[in-house]
């Protein structure tokens, strides 16, 4: 399966979430479950990574639905957010729950973040089918859930803070499932009381994304869009996470794709909208080579343009830990995508169609 339906559905799914019985008695049921004491089920503590800032506590977070006050440096981190397991990770600090996106790391880590588990266990996963798993986060006993990149709706908000525990949901400032990966970083240092060191780990990345950007002048100024061949094609909005790939390599996005996409993260074009597709690069997260030839190659529309005559796309499989980590865009998988990406963006724009755009390890 491709990882775009994959995400979509999750998204649909987390906007659509059904009622637990009822409130009251779900309220009673989280009380019983949270609190204090040791949890049965193996968790992962907070390794030696960096230390918590003097007077972090106690600090308020501004999010969609209000704020939250954290009062003290929490211990049993949950993340109902996809991706925040790897910003806190980078602090130093290991999740006792994580909720689970790709479906296919052992604890949702990716290769390039489990050398920060410093031998600690993996956190428990837990699945989103409809909703977040409210008991088994309740079990978990969390002193804190993060759930920043997400499509948290106020009804799973209010049941999520039942269970007495601060929780910090998606900013209103974006759209569900559009907090940049800096921002989110940020904001899980602050929570943590690590903002420090957060802003530490921003600025190695956005460093070395102005170090490609010096070393490939030639990207100043360019169109590039990241598209999937999920419902025919379906292109990222300047607010995910993959777009901000491309705008950080100094890559404009098109001028007029947010007015076709709307609020949302991305969205299928219409056939008459194919020009969108033509690109100064156009990257393509797909199942496999073989069948994005087939489908583009079978496409009049496609063939016809600039883009694909001229070979300047870039193909990425989902199902590889390059996909995976293009697509998950934090603190700790961006330095894997930016010595994979930069190269094969600078073989697709440099003019000449003759230059392969070679696979990436």
């Amino acid at each position: 399966m491709a990882r775009i339906p994959t995400l979509s559905a999750v998204r649909g799914r987390l906007r659509t979430a059904g009622v637990l019985a009822s409130t009251l008695v779900l309220a009673a049921s989280l009380t019983a479950c949270g609190g204090g004491g040791e949890s049965a089920t193996p968790a992962a503590q907070n390794s030696a990574g960096s230390a918590v800032d003097a007077n972090a506590f106690p600090t308020t977070i501004e999010h969609k639905y209000g704020s939250t006050t954290i009062t003290q440096e929490p211990k049993r981190v949950v993340t109902v957010g996809l991706t925040e397991q790897d910003a806190l990770l980078a602090l130093g600090v290991v999740p006792v729950g994580v909720t689970d996106w790709l479906g296919k790391f052992p604890g949702t880590i990716g290769p390039w973040a489990t050398d920060k588990l410093g031998g600690a266990a993996l956190p428990e996963v837990l699945k989103d089918v409809d909703g977040p798993q409210y008991e088994k986060i309740a079990a978990l006993k969390p002193d804190l859930i993060i759930a920043l990149y997400s499509g948290l709706t106020k009804e799973q908000y209010d049941k999520l803070s039942q269970i007495g525990v601060p929780v910090v949901a998606q900013p209103k400032e974006y759209n569900d499932y559009g907090i940049p990966w800096n921002e989110a970083t940020k904001k899980v240092g602050q929570a943590v009381g690590r903002a420090t060191k957060a802003n530490e780990l921003v600025k190695g990345v956005e460093d070395k994304f102005a170090q490609a950007r010096e070393d490939h002048p030639e990207f100043a100024g360019k169109s590039a869009l990241m598209a999937s061949t999920y419902e025919g094609y379906f292109v990222y909005g300047s607010q995910d996470g993959r777009s901000h790939i491309l705008e950080s390599l100094g890559f404009n996005l098109p001028a007029d794709l947010d007015t076709i996409i709307g609020d949302k993260f991305g969205k299928s074009l219409s056939a008459e909208r194919t020009d969108l597709l033509d690109r100064d690069a156009l990257v393509w997260l797909i199942d496999t080579p073989a069948k994005a030839q087939d489908i583009l190659g079978k496409d009049a529309l496609y063939t016809g343009l600039k883009v694909a005559k001229e070979k300047r796309e870039v193909f990425i499989e989902n199902e590889g830990t390059y996909g995976s980590a293009v697509s998950f865009v934090t603190v700790l998988s961006l330095p894997y995508v930016i010595d994979r990406i930069v190269p094969q963006l600078a073989a697709a724009v440099d003019g000449d169609p003759k230059t392969e755009v070679k696979p990436a390890s």
